[in-house]
C-alpha cells in the first residue's frame, strides 16, 4: 500500500437505507385534506368534534411513523416467538392505564360531562367475535387501525379489506340481537368498580399483571431464540419526527397519550369500528334499505342515520387517521398506490375484512375499542378479547397458506 493511500475502514454499524424524497403532490393533498377536515367538522359539528378530527390526524401520523402493529405483533408471537411487538403493547396498555385511572375516577371531560370507559359485556358473542377477528386480521393483512393507516398510505389491497370490513360490520349489526341476548351474555365486569378495589387498586393490580406478562414475554423470546426485530431509522435527528420511522416504544407512549386525550375530549375512549357500521348503513339507506328499523339503530343511535357523518366522533377520528397517514407516508416518500394483486390475496382480503367486521360487532369492538381501550378502562372484556384474538391468530396463521400468504419462519428476520 502506498503512503498516499488511506487504509480502508470498517464499521460495525448497520447502514441506514437512503431516505426517499417527500412526495409533494400527495403531501400537499394530505395537508389540504387535514385543514378541510378540521374546518368542515368545526363548521358542521363544533369545536369538540374538530378537536377529535385533530386527534385523528395525530393518531394517523403516529400509527404510520411507528408502524405500530397489532396483527404483525400477534403473528410474530405465535409463529416465531418474537415478542417485541407484544411488549410494545404492554407498555402502551400500562401507560394508558396510568392516564385513564385518574380520569375515570373523577375527572371531567374538556367539553363537560364525566368520562366513561369502554366496559362491555362478557358472553358468547365476545368469544365468537374476538376469535373471528383474530382470524380475519391474519387473512385481511391488518387490524382495524392498521387498515385505516395503510389505506391512508396508499395500500391498494387494504382498500379491499376496508370495504368488506364495512360490509361485515353491517351484517354483524343486523345479527347483534341474536348474539347479545341475555341467555348467552353474562354482563360487564370492571376491575375497578366491581371488585371494591377502586381505580387506584385496580391500577396497581393491572400494572402488576402487565409487568408479569412482560417478564414472561421476554423469557419466551429468549427460549425460542426469536429472530431479531427492529428497523433502522429512515431519517436522523429532528427529521425523524416528521419522516419516521419511530421506535415502537415511542409509538406506544404517544398512542397512550392520544387515547387519553380522546377520552377527555369526547368522554369515551378511542374506538374505530362503530363508524364502519354507520357508513355501511347509510349506504344501504341511500339505496332504499330500511336499516332504521333494525334493533341496532334504535334509541340513542337512531339520530346518527339522519345526521352528517361529521357529527359522529368515531367517523371523524377514522377520517383523521387516514388523512394523517397520507401526510406521514408522503412526507416519508412511502406513499404507494396501485399494485398487481393475485386473486388468492384479494380473496383473503375479502374474507378477512368480512370476518373482522362481523367479529368486531359481536365482540363489542376491535383491537382498539375492545383490546386497547377496554383494558385501559379496566374492563375484563378487554383482557378476554386479547386472549381470544390470540386463539384466532393461531387459526388464521394456519389458513394463510391456503390464500398464498406467507407465515414467518424462525429463520426469518422480523421487522
Amino acid at each position: 500500500m502506498s503512503a498516499g493511500t488511506a487504509a480502508p475502514t470498517t464499521s460495525t454499524k448497520p447502514e441506514t437505507p437512503p431516505q426517499a424524497r417527500p412526495q409533494w403532490l400527495p403531501l400537499l393533498l394530505g395537508i389540504a385534506g387535514s385543514v378541510a377536515l378540521v374546518t368542515a367538522t368545526a363548521f358542521v359539528a363544533g369545536a369538540k368534534l374538530a378537536a377529535l378530527a385533530a386527534l385523528g390526524l395525530a393518531l394517523g401520523l403516529t400509527l404510520f411513523h411507528s408502524r405500530f402493529g397489532f396483527t404483525s405483533a400477534w403473528r410474530q408471537l405465535v409463529s416465531v416467538g418474537q415478542t417485541s411487538g407484544v411488549r410494545a403493547h404492554l407498555l402502551m396498555l400500562a401507560a394508558a392505564s396510568v392516564l385513564f385511572a385518574p380520569i375515570l375516577a373523577g375527572g371531567v371531560a374538556f367539553f363537560g360531562g364525566t368520562p366513561e370507559g369502554n366496559v362491555e359485556p362478557l358472553g358468547l358473542g365476545l368469544v365468537v367475535g374476538a376469535v373471528l377477528f383474530g382470524i380475519g386480521m391474519q387473512l385481511g393483512g391488518a387490524c382495524a387501525s392498521g387498515t385505516l393507516f395503510a389505506v391512508g398510505g396508499g395500500n391498494t389491497l387494504l382498500v379491499v379489506t376496508l370495504f368488506f370490513f364495512i360490509v361485515g360490520s353491517v351484517i354483524g349489526a343486523l345479527h347483534l340481537p341474536m348474539w347479545s341476548s341475555d341467555a348467552i351474555t353474562l354482563g360487564s365486569f370492571s376491575l375497578a368498580e366491581d371488585t371494591g378495589l377502586g381505580y387506584g387498586g385496580a391500577l396497581v393490580l393491572q400494572l402488576a399483571v402487565l409487568g408479569a406478562i412482560g417478564w414472561v414475554a421476554t423469557r419466551w423470546a429468549r427460549r425460542h431464540d426469536a429472530p431479531p426485530a427492529g428497523r433502522p431509522p429512515t431519517a436522523r435527528g429532528v427529521w425523524r419526527v416528521v419522516r419516521g420511522s419511530w421506535p415502537l416504544w415511542v409509538g406506544a407512549l404517544v398512542l397512550a397519550v392520544l387515547n387519553a386525550a380522546v377520552l377527555l375530549t369526547r368522554g369515551s375512549p378511542w374506538g374505530i369500528t362503530s363508524a364502519f357500521v354507520l357508513w355501511g348503513s347509510k349506504g344501504l339507506q341511500a339505496v332504499g334499505v330500511d336499516v332504521a328499523s333494525w334493533p341496532y339503530w334504535q334509541g340513542e343511535k337512531a339520530a346518527a342515520l339522519s345526521q352528517s357523518v361529521l357529527t359522529d366522533g368515531t367517523s371523524v377520528l377514522d377520517f383523521g387517521i387516514m388523512i394523517g397517514a397520507l401526510v406521514a407516508s408522503a412526507a416519508s416518500g412511502a406513499f404507494v398506490l396501485a399494485k398487481r394483486l393475485p386473486a388468492k390475496v384479494l380473496l383473503a382480503a375479502v374474507v378477512g375484512g368480512l370476518l373482522m367486521g362481523y367479529g368486531a360487532r359481536l365482540a363489542y369492538g376491535c383491537n382498539i375499542g375492545a383490546y386497547f381501550s377496554g383494558i385501559a378502562s379496566f374492563s375484563l372484556h378487554g383482557w378476554a378479547w386479547g386472549l381470544l384474538a390470540l386463539v384466532g391468530t393461531w387459526i388464521g396463521l394456519r389458513l394463510r397458506p391456503l390464500f398464498g400468504l406467507d407465515v414467518p419462519k424462525p429463520t426469518d428476520s422480523v421487522c
